[in-house]
């Protein structure tokens, strides 16, 4: 028996990588879609804020756009989140809605 007998990665399959998010991604209607007000580190301004949407990042900007335009204020796309400039809550939440996502307002 060789010296240190114990090999817990000496395995093929355990040398492999996981696999990544499958190919297929999640329906827009069972996506887990929150929608929050925040005033953190804004410098007290009220932004709204869109998390748990699964897109690309050209998903996240036609998406972004959309709701820029159907709103009618600024905002940006950073790090899979969506923040929108004020307090647009319930006009995301009924854009979101139409777009086929099933949102929910969290938060305050």
């Amino acid at each position: 028996m060789p010296k240190g007998g114990w090999q817990e990665f000496s395995s093929a399959d355990s040398l492999k990588r996981p696999e990544g998010p499958s190919s297929e991604p999640t329906p827009k209607s069972q996506q887990l879609v929150r929608v929050q007000p925040t005033r953190g580190g804004k410098g007290g301004k009220t932004v709204t804020m869109i998390r748990g949407l699964e897109l690309d990042a050209a998903g996240f900007k036609a998406l972004l756009k959309k709701l820029k335009t159907g709103i009618g204020s600024g905002g940006t796309s950073k790090d899979g989140v969506i923040e929108l400039q004020g307090d647009q809550v319930d006009s995301t939440l009924e854009l979101l809605a139409k777009e086929g996502y099933r949102p929910k307002r969290a938060g305050g």
